[in-house]
């Protein structure tokens, strides 16, 4: 091979992190190699005695890699051959670097995944905080960027925490949906050899095998459905990213956010910059542009494997490790912020956001809502060329407009009214936010177990083989 060709389908910068894995995939298939009775019991302990101390030196960040081998595979097994002689080229019976890389990184993005999904719990629960400690903290809430009704900050980042909670589901979903073991797949058709593909299946903490060796080292969409879950999170902290940018600037001045997670200007001293929020939200492009690379990647290919799958790696990679670093980090500047409650209640009256609370209250008294809508609105008109609000009109003044408009309206329209009034199922009310926060916090609990639990099966799976 040339060296350019070399350089050029190389791929160790990238699967070098698969290497604990491979090693692991190894231990499983010489085990059942063993127990099969496929290679001698001698020349399996060997291998195994091998690969235990390659992971040991992997373990202790001394293993050294050969860049003139194309990757981290060819690299480990080279490794072990000279360590042990020719009974480490007896480990790749059964199995071929097709079946043996989608495997490893099967096991790498179950673990990343799990991994992203802690810290994006870590992320709801700064949430969950927040909003149990602004359960009376009265603000603006927008639609089309304009003041639309009151609700409270804590009603606020419980949707944020649904959604996000939502994500995590779908990485817990797609790691369930992709945790089938590929290992006995060989290049596509099989083996010859009476492999027990359960075996590896097991002990590399796989539900099951791989049902179609084709299907097994042809496809990729469980790395594409990843790479979406990856995108779609960061797009919903991307969020709540510009929320926070908006937020901090002089014109809303509803946060303040703590200096450990900003940055000052070069030039202006004055200054404290929101770049975690900003740097976020910069990159989500990326992350959406791994989405694409792997869809795009994959529409034109044939069954069973083509090169081309070597690309499948690096862009989800980045990905789902920036989700994990983003979500950690913005975490940290929810729980560290300085909330101005009063600041927010302050704005609350502005933009006649009690306005659809004077609508309703009409309909209390008979008006059709149509015609209540328009009453409100040559309201809202007149409080504009007078310089008042809603709550400054006299009785006479809202008589003017409806004779139905009586001395309760005042007991309706102070956004506090506004916003206990709506205590439908998932409203702002206080009693509705309760709910909902009990809601979340259930749902948190439950996922946090299930991924404990899933982690501490395989890490039980990795001792088992290093023993």
């Amino acid at each position: 091979m040339d060296d350019s060709t070399l350089r050029f389908t190389s791929s160790l910068d990238v699967d070098s992190a698969l290497a604990f894995y491979d090693i692991m995939g190894s231990l499983a298939h010489v085990r059942m190699l063993k127990k099969c009775g496929i290679i001698p019991a001698e020349d399996a302990d060997l291998i195994i005695d091998g690969l235990k101390k390659i992971e040991k030196t992997l373990e202790d960040g001394e293993l050294e890699l050969d860049e003139n081998l194309e990757d981290i595979h060819t690299n480990i097994e080279f490794k072990l051959t000279s360590m042990i002689g020719p009974a480490g080229g007896k480990l790749h019976t059964g199995r071929s670097r097709n079946d043996q890389v989608a495997t490893d990184f099967r096991m790498y993005l179950r673990d990343a995944a799990m991994e992203a999904v802690d810290k994006v719990d870590d992320l709801i629960m700064a949430l969950l905080r927040v909003a149990e400690d602004n359960a009376e903290t009265i603000m603006p809430g927008f639609t089309h960027m304009q003041h639309a009704q009151p609700i409270t900050l804590a009603q606020h980042f419980l949707a944020h925490a649904f959604r996000l909670g939502r994500d995590a589901d779908r990485f817990v979903d797609a790691v369930d949906r992709m945790n089938k073991c590929p290992l006995g797949s060989a290049a596509l058709a099989g083996t010859t050899y009476p492999i027990d593909r359960k075996m590896t299946a097991d002990a590399l903490g796989f539900k099951e095998p791989t049902e179609n060796s084709i299907d097994s080292v042809a496809s990729r969409d469980n790395v594409s459905e990843l790479a979406f879950c990856a995108a779609m999170t960061v797009v919903d902290m991307s969020s709540i990213c510009e929320e926070l940018v908006l937020w901090s600037s002089q014109e809303f001045g509803f946060i303040e956010m703590d200096d450990k997670y900003t940055t000052g200007s070069s030039i202006m001293p004055q200054k404290k910059n929101p770049d975690i929020a900003e740097l976020i939200r910069g990159r989500t492009g990326s992350i959406i542009g791994g989405l694409v690379a792997m869809l795009t990647m994959s529409k034109g290919l044939p069954l069973s494997y083509n090169r081309d799958l070597q690309e499948d790696k690096g862009a989800v990679m980045d990905a789902l490790d920036s989700v994990t670093f983003s979500a950690e980090m913005l975490a940290k500047v929810i729980l560290t912020t300085d909330y101005h409650k009063d600041r927010m209640l302050e704005v609350t009256q502005k933009g006649f956001i009690n306005a659809t609370d004077l609508a309703d209250y009409l309909v209390t008294k008979g008006v059709p809502f149509r015609e209540a809508h328009g009453i409100v609105g040559e309201s809202v008109r007149y409080c504009i060329e007078n310089g008042k609000g809603l709550e400054d009109l006299s009785q006479d003044e809202f008589r003017q407009f409806s004779p139905k408009i009586e001395d309760d309206i005042y007991e309706f329209l102070p956004v506090k009214a506004c916003v206990e009034r709506r205590n439908s199922y998932g409203g702002t009310s206080s009693a509705s936010v309760d709910t909902q926060l009990s809601l979340a916090i259930k749902q948190l609990m439950a996922r946090d177990d299930s991924v404990r639990e899933e982690t501490q099966f395989i890490e039980k799976c990795w001792e088992e083989l290093l023993n």
